[in-house]
């Protein structure tokens, strides 16, 4: 994998990006795949200056996608970079190309002087979790809780 194949996503690549997340939330079981949400939140994303999403291509494809948005930590008393959709696809997995992706993400974070990465991981992706511990993350003792806010006729 070289480091060429990584690039910011484009407006055209919201199609195959929406595939990747299709794959992406077949194991994550809390979300559901909703084709039309997904382009929302990337359109929002591509037009976000706090926010990127990086794709890998090959053969002329996107075949992996991460994406981050800038927040800031008071904890840090700066900004992190919270890391969402980082996706390969199947055939192209054990390649290389999540670590190209996710050093990328880093780079772009480091050129924003972002003091924290963080993501989280569903506790039933395995693999995804050792993909992360292999490249240096480590469990925290936070858990993650949310609440959905009813959807607002519109809204975005």
């Amino acid at each position: 994998m070289t480091r060429e194949m990584i690039r910011p996503a484009r407006p055209a690549d919201i199609a195959p990006m929406i595939d990747l997340l299709r794959l992406l939330f077949s194991i994550e079981e809390d979300f559901t795949f909703d084709p039309d949400r997904q382009r929302r939140g990337l359109e929002m994303m591509l037009g976000h200056d706090g926010a990127v999403i990086l794709v890998a291509e090959a053969e002329r494809r996107v075949i992996g996608m991460c994406s981050g948005q800038l927040t800031i930590s008071t904890a840090e008393g700066g900004p992190a970079l919270l890391i969402e959709d980082v996706v390969v696809d199947k055939p192209w997995q054990g390649r290389g190309i999540g670590r190209a992706l996710m050093a990328a993400l880093e780079q772009w974070a480091r050129a924003r002087k972002v003091m924290r990465l963080q993501l989280l991981a569903d506790r039933n992706n395995k693999t995804g979790q050792e993909f992360y511990k292999a490249l240096g993350w480590q469990d925290t003792s936070l858990i993650c809780l949310r609440r959905r806010l009813p959807d607002e006729p519109g809204v975005y």
